[in-house]
Parts: structure tokens; sequence; C-alpha cells
């Protein structure tokens, strides 16, 4: 198949976004809005950020666009649009390719996404880089750097679960040794981003959101560092699922700290609005937890509290580039 075939077997049928004038099919997609516009990319490597033998093409489409949507959920953003750029080795087929798109479509239909472009070129390694494109009302971008002294920080849902997900998948497990672990592969492989819930924080003046993609010691030090505060995590509050307690204590305390790609949220609020935060996770049933709070800057960003014994947290999750 060549590339505008290809192109022509990806092209949706029909939009769901009324704002959209033009999508594929010209030279670029036309949309109009008068709201502030938010946009985020992604690039994902074969072999570098997931594995056929982890995942079916299906789950890499769907969890490369889930990580977009969960950086447009951290800046408090309704997804609209994505585009798709993707760079084909010939030991991929067209019904692998297939797949892929079906992932991220099955997922775009949830929050009324449309891909509206994006480009296809051969090469050796399969990489699929994402452009997302969202909308919030003017002024209501989350940012990092809202973070106060005296905020509480908190955590949706539970850490740690992706890469405990990822080990299972990787260790020789014939006789299905693991509790839970189907719960634990579905939250690596079809990670779902808390965009509802962040949408319900619309009404607060100030909270800062970061999604937890490479580890929450990484996205705690990041708010900390843009708001020029510092932050204290107190461990025993970090929330894992029940049956977490199967892992060693080293590999517990190294997924819930520095495992990522959870795509929960961390944010702070100020004390005066955590009921409306708590409204907001009973409304979309989201699990909500305090683990910290915000104090005057000293001298690292994030430090960590066990039994009364505080001790600095370094950055520990993934970095690019190493």
């Amino acid at each position: 198949m060549d590339e505008f075939s290809f192109i022509d077997s990806i092209k949706p049928t029909y939009y769901r976004q009324p704002s959209l004038l033009k999508g594929i099919g010209d030279d670029a997609a036309v949309f109009r809005s008068s709201k502030d516009i938010v946009t985020a990319v992604d690039t994902f490597v074969e072999d570098v950020h997931f594995s056929r033998s982890t995942m079916e093409p299906y789950h890499i489409g769907y969890r490369a666009l889930g990580a977009n949507i969960s950086d447009l959920a951290a800046m408090g953003a309704s997804p609209s649009f994505y585009l798709v750029s993707i760079v084909i080795p010939k030991n991929w087929t067209q019904a692998e390719l297939s797949q892929i798109y079906s992932g991220m479509d099955d997922l775009a239909s949830k929050y009324h996404m449309d891909i509206i472009g994006g480009d296809t070129v051969s090469g050796k390694k399969l990489t699929i880089s994402i452009t997302v494109i969202g909308y919030t009302t003017t002024n209501k971008a989350r940012y990092r750097q809202h973070a106060k002294e005296g905020d509480i920080v908190f955590v949706t849902g539970t850490l740690g679960d992706s890469l405990a997900g990822f080990h299972i998948l990787t260790s020789d497990n014939e006789n299905n040794r693991y509790v839970d672990q189907d719960f634990y592969i579905h939250r690596h492989r079809k990670p779902e981003p808390r965009v509802t819930f962040a949408q319900a924080l619309e009404s607060l003046g100030r909270v800062s959101l970061n999604d937890v993609s490479d580890g929450i010691a990484n996205e705690a030090s990041e708010i900390a560092d843009a708001s020029n505060v510092s932050i204290v995590l107190r461990e025993n509050d970090i929330p894992v699922a029940p049956s977490f307690y199967q892992f060693t204590y080293e590999q517990q305390y190294q997924w819930k700290l520095s495992g990522g790609e959870d795509f929960e949220l961390l944010g702070t609020v100020a004390k005066g609005d955590w009921a409306v935060v708590k409204e907001a996770a009973e409304k979309t049933n989201t699990q909500l937890t305090v683990i910290g709070s915000v104090v005057v800057k000293e001298k690292h960003p994030v430090y960590i509290e066990d039994n009364a014994m505080r001790k600095v947290l370094k950055k520990s999750g993934y970095t690019h580039l190493k």
C-alpha cells in the first residue's frame, strides 16, 4: 500500500468536533475557536518507549495517545484534535498499522477527538509522533508555577501500577503467580487519563497540576522548581493498589516514586479550596489522596518523610536523552 492509500485507509468517515472546518484531505486542517488553545506533542520509538513483546499494536496506539491526552488533562484542557506522524519499517504489516490507529481511535472516541492530519514516511524503527490540541476556558489553563506555600499536595489513583505491569509482562510468569496481574497489565497497556477530573476543577482560581508520566519524584520536583517552593511528601500516604504488597520493598519504593507512566495527576491547591477538589473527585469517581504539603523554598525542591524522618527525594524517574 502506498502513502496515499494508507492515508485514505485511516481517514475518518465523519468528524466529532463542530469547530473543525477542514480535516484530512488538504495541505492543512482548519478549526475555529473562541477559547484558549492548548497543544502538546510526544514521540514514541519502538524498543525505547514500547515493545511488541509486551504490547499488541492496538495497545501501542492506545497508550501513545493516552500519554498525550494526559498532558492536556494536566493543563486542564478538553481534548479535541490529534495529528499522527509515523515512521514505518518494512517489517510492520498493514493489519498491524491499522490496529495501532484503531487503538488511538477507540480512546479518542471517549473524548470526541478527531484525527485531523499527520505524515507517513518509511524508516528502520517504528516511530509515532502525536500532536494533541485541546481547549480551555480563557485564562483557565493550569500551570506548574501556581503552587504556593501552605498548599495541599494531592494525587489521583494509585502509583506504581504501570511499572508493576511491565515487570509482570517481562518476568517468568508461566504459573500466573502474581495477584491481580490483569489489573497491573491493563494499567500498563491502557492508561486512562484524568481528563474529567481536571475539567471538574475549572471553578478553582488556582491549582497546579502535573501528570505522572516520568515518576512522582520528577513531577513534584518540576512543580517545586517552577513555583520556587519546596514540596514535602509523606511516603506512607502515597497510594498504591491493595495487592502492591506482593512485590519487594525495593520494588514498591522505586515504582511508586519513580515508576512513571501511570498518567495520574499530581497537584497542589490551597487548603481553603480542598473541598472543591474532593467534590470533583466524587463527581468523577476518582480516587484522591493527600500526600504532602508545599513549604517555603529550602535547599532542595522535594523531600520525603517516613516515620518523622525527612530526607531529600532526588529526581529518579525516567529522563530522556540519557
